[in-house]
């Protein structure tokens, strides 16, 4: 493939990584307005719930599709069905409308995301991705800090339908640069006809939506019983996965000692610090009383620290051994993640910003490590579903952190209250004013909240320090050896294939 096609598929990948990325940020920012218009508070999570239930739980599935169908048409499917999302959300005049509209969203997003990694897998050498992966991670990571601040310039500046109708031009222009760019590998003539699991694919689908419904609110009553659900599914799913002639998710991947340790730290890590970060704006807002401005940009150190780490430690995988990288990154999280237990409204802001970098820095290092190290050993006609399942761990382990530490913080703050003799109904929206009103927390609120958030923190600690020890158990190696070793083995099966 030429010079110049590589880089137009590469423009197309890293603008559809930033539309899909961005779009779960863009929003937060524009949701006050959203709600003074169309009404309905008390669906205002559902607006991102449905966006992550709908996203994560299609990552797998379109990891699949691709390694059945390829990746250009899959890619085209995923992007048609996000831009046509975006449109509906722009036209939503009531809010479960935009609820639904941004359902569909989520399912077009869910396959941008891993299939952006999965051709940047099919279409870079080992030594290649090590430099690019950061790149790309860098995108994530630029796309994550401007996606609040552009939804607020554009509700400022025009309307709330803007911050959805805003990925139309670029979205088409990205479908149409790997369109025509990109180009499929062909499969050999004589290969096996391959089959759609579609009894894996609804049981995946269905305890993966199952599984996050009862995350999102564990305090329900119909969370354990969903959470019951979900497990019986999964269980039935490796029941029925080791018996399909063409697995949508292939148990034999999870015998893999290499990928089995990567999902196992994307799940721990991702709990630690998707689920940590999501309440940091509401620890510096609610406890250290900074604005809503404020608030946000206390994630800037962390984001940041991501993407130059990610850049630095992709770079170090041509020399260093990819358990090595990882590891030192699952140090930096931890030691990064074990001060924030005793966060408090005395906390030093610029000590905060320190500690949240440390956790960023842990991030960069860690992730693409086990990424590239998993890309570089599956066999090619696993690749995409084994990118795709990477990644659904790290969305799995986010919303189980999410979910836990929501309800660690609300029995902190109702036994807090319940203390100082106070009324314990007081919800944690009451605490801060959700649409951007001034901050009217007492003394005896803010210690409370302060109280909970410290507690949020010792479960993202306790996340983090599981995450090294499973990365101890990561086998050693240097990647480009685990490369050679699967390019051997691919090409001993060749000669089969085509006697075959």
């Amino acid at each position: 493939m030429s010079s110049q096609r590589t880089i137009l598929i590469t423009t197309g990948l890293m603008l559809s990584l930033f539309l899909a990325s961005m779009e779960s940020t863009v929003v937060s920012t524009g949701m006050p307005t959203i709600v003074s218009q169309l009404g309905g508070l008390e669906h205002y999570s559902w607006v991102f719930t449905a966006f992550m239930l709908a996203s994560t739980t299609m990552v797998p599935l379109y990891g699949k599709l691709s390694d059945l169908f390829g990746r250009r048409p899959v890619f085209l499917a995923a992007m048609a069905i996000f831009l046509i999302g975006s449109v509906l959300c722009g036209l939503a005049v009531t809010m479960p409308q935009l609820i639904a509209f941004r359902a569909i969203q989520g399912i077009g997003a869910g396959g941008l995301l891993p299939l952006v990694f999965i051709i940047i897998g099919d279409l870079f050498s080992l030594e290649q991705r090590a430099r690019l992966q950061g790149l790309f991670s860098g995108v994530w990571g630029v796309s994550s800090i401007i996606g609040p601040l552009l939804g607020g310039f554009i509700v400022d500046q025009a309307s709330w339908e803007w911050i959805f109708w805003i990925n139309i031009i670029p979205g088409l222009i990205a479908t149409a640069i790997v369109w025509f760019a990109w180009v499929d590998r062909p499969r050999a003539h004589n290969a096996p006809k391959r089959s759609i699991d579609y009894a894996g694919a609804v049981l995946l689908t269905a305890g993966a939506v199952a599984l996050l419904m009862s995350l999102t609110d564990l305090s329900a009553s119909w969370a354990l019983p969903t959470l019951v659900g979900a497990l019986a599914m999964f269980g039935a799913l490796v029941w029925i996965e080791r018996r399909a002639s063409d697995p949508v998710l292939p148990v034999g991947l999870f015998c893999d000692r290499m990928f089995l340790v990567a999902c196992g730290h994307g799940i721990l890590a991702g709990c630690a610090v998707f689920g940590g970060a999501t309440f940091v704006p509401l620890y510096a807002q609610g406890v250290l009383g900074t604005s809503a401005t404020e608030a946000g940009a206390a994630l800037m150190p962390m984001l940041l620290a991501w993407v130059f780490s990610s850049i630095i430690g992709t770079r170090m995988l041509l020399r260093v051994g990819y358990r090595t990288v990882a590891f030192a990154g699952m140090i930096a999280l931890v030691i990064g993640s074990f001060p924030l237990m005793f966060v408090d409204a005395r906390t030093n802001r610029l000590l905060l910003m320190v500690y949240l970098g440390l956790m960023g820095f842990g991030m960069g290092f860690s992730i693409p490590a086990f990424l590239i190290a998993v890309q570089s050993s599956v066999e090619r006609g696993k690749l995409g579903t084994a990118t795709s399942t990477l990644q659904f761990s790290r969305s799995i382990g986010g919303a189980f952190g999410i979910g836990i530490m929501g309800a660690v913080l609300s029995a902190t703050v109702t036994t807090r209250l319940e203390t100082a003799g106070l009324d314990a109904s007081v919800s944690l929206n009451s605490l801060i004013d959700p649409l951007g009103g001034d901050i009217a927390v007492s003394e005896t609120l803010r210690a409370a909240l302060g109280a909970g958030i410290s507690s949020v923190f010792v479960v993202a600690f306790i996340a983090a320090a599981l995450g090294l020890l499973v990365t101890l158990m990561a086998p050693r190696g240097l990647i480009a050896d685990a490369a050679a070793e699967r390019g051997r083995d691919e090409g001993m099966a060749q000669p089969a294939v085509e006697r075959r």
